[in-house]
């Protein structure tokens, strides 16, 4: 893992207006960003189509997990077997792996939270903190 750029970037993509709002939707029913919702359904799809014939499109059932990426789901499981899948990893490499994964979520928790103003990052004391509203 070590060796892989982990360097945030963006990617665009235009789908359907009604879909969006499908999506969104969603993404505010579990409580995440559009963003956040959108990755990890992309990533929960990409391990349904590992060791298929991609020319046949269907869902591996033999893929461990349930890709489900929610909270109390195989998430955690799913994540360190993705990680272990670009080969041995020593523990300590795998935590960092999972822990980068987990602070993609915490960053994405932040942003929703913001968004729904409950809570605000307090510029002088260096830190978030939940706001009158929240």
């Amino acid at each position: 893992m070590a060796d892989q750029d982990t360097e945030r970037t963006s990617v665009r993509t235009y789908v359907p207006a009604y879909q969006k709002d499908e999506w969104a939707e969603h993404a505010e029913e579990l409580e995440m960003s559009l963003s956040e919702y959108v990755r990890t359904m992309v990533q929960a799809g990409k391990r349904g189509f590992e060791g298929v014939d991609e020319s046949a499109a269907k869902p591996s059932k033999e893929e461990p997990g349930s890709g489900d990426a929610t909270p109390g789901g195989d998430g955690l499981e799913d994540t360190v077997l993705q990680a272990l899948q670009n080969g041995p990893l020593e523990f300590d490499e795998l935590v960092d792996a999972v822990a980068e994964d987990v602070r993609r979520d915490v960053d994405a928790a932040l942003n929703q939270l913001e968004e729904r103003g409950l809570v605000e990052h307090d510029r002088l004391d260096g830190g978030y903190r939940v706001t009158d509203d929240g």
